[in-house]
């Protein structure tokens, strides 16, 4: 660290001037990536960093290591930190393999920053770090009262971890009975967990943490690729849909995953996968109507009118009185009539 760097840390603002009159060179980094505006804002050297940002120095200065409203949150510094987002410094740059500047104030405790963030419109649920803000928090102990502060903030608990469990999960498994009633009433019921209550999801878990490691993290990856899966389709991404299907697939089957995966190939004009899919489905599902529904997708895009009949009719009989089937079935029969009058789309 050079002298002008060291002047910027006694928040001296003649002292910091003396040197810029001399040459100091407000673009320069130490061998940690820090300019003379990182020093001052780690230092908490609010008039420092007032002078510094009225010398032109890019709010957003960054040579790789993070910008100084990184630091700032790094080192609990909520003066300076308010300071760098009053001159409109980016609060959702984030800093590869390491988070962005709300990750790192909810990493160091400081909820002073993470309010400073958060109102300067910080992504409550860390877009583009390796977990969210939630997930973190509910992975450690005595992250409550945070937990609680991102919820009000509008933190999504149903986005799971890396392993697919979502942060209600993560707070039964360690068996943290006030985080589970807070995250339970925003979490979507979650299919895998018998009893939809507090009690059901504790017990799950507990009952997760008995099975062996590796069958375990086996189901969390495939909950996880499904969730990528289901998020990619909503987005009319079929292609992506399918792929992240095809992975989750891949760590174990299931009737679910081959309809949707089916779907996304009827989607896509693919109608052989479509109904290879649906056939593994009913074959996994026998008594599931929608198993017959989506064969019976395959065979129309397929103008195979006979063979959707028949799935359709299979589909009634598992689900009577569903008005879709019932009209699908309608479509196939005057096709099988008339089937130059084309196919419905």
């Amino acid at each position: 660290m050079n002298a002008f760097m060291a002047s910027a840390q006694s928040g001296d603002v003649p002292t910091v001037k003396y040197f810029l009159d001399r040459g100091g060179d407000l673009m320069k980094v130490d061998d940690k990536g820090r300019t003379v505006l990182h020093h001052a804002v780690c230092a908490g050297c609010c008039k420092v960093t007032e002078f510094l940002l009225s010398k032109g120095v890019p709010v957003d200065v960054d040579s790789g290591r993070g910008t100084p409203l990184f630091f700032a949150a790094t080192n609990e510094q909520d003066k300076t930190l308010k300071i760098l987002l009053d001159h409109h410094a980016n609060p959702n740059i984030v800093v590869g393999g390491m988070g962005d500047p709300l990750c790192m104030a909810l990493t160091y405790r400081s909820l002073k920053c993470m309010k400073l963030l958060i109102k300067a419109g910080a992504n409550v649920d860390g877009k583009g770090c390796y977990t969210t803000p939630l997930v973190f928090a509910t992975a450690r102990g005595g992250y409550t009262k945070f937990i609680h502060f991102l919820l009000k903030a509008g933190a999504d608990p149903n986005i799971p971890d890396d392993l697919g469990r979502l942060p209600v999960e993560i707070a039964a498994l360690r068996d943290c009975r006030e985080e589970v009633e807070m995250l339970f009433p925003l979490t979507s019921p979650l299919p895998n967990v018998p009893k939809w209550t507090v009690e059901g999801v504790i017990s799950h878990a507990k009952t997760e943490a008995r099975k062996p490691m590796e069958q375990r993290d086996r189901e969390r990856r495939k909950g996880f690729l499904k969730s990528q899966a289901d998020t990619a389709f909503k987005q009319k991404e079929y292609k992506m849909a399918s792929g992240f299907y095809d992975l989750a697939i891949a760590h174990g089957e299931s009737a679910t995953l081959y309809a949707n995966r089916s779907l996304c190939k009827l989607l896509m004009g693919n109608g052989e996968d479509a109904l290879s899919d649906a056939l593994r489905c009913r074959m996994l599902r026998p008594k599931w109507g929608k198993a017959c529904y989506r064969q019976a997708a395959a065979h129309m895009l397929l103008k195979e009118y006979k063979q959707a009949c028949d799935a359709l009719l299979d589909a009634q009989k598992l689900d009577p009185g569903n008005v879709e089937i019932e009209n699908e079935l309608r479509k196939a029969r005057e096709l099988m009539k008339n089937p130059s009058g084309g196919r419905e789309q």
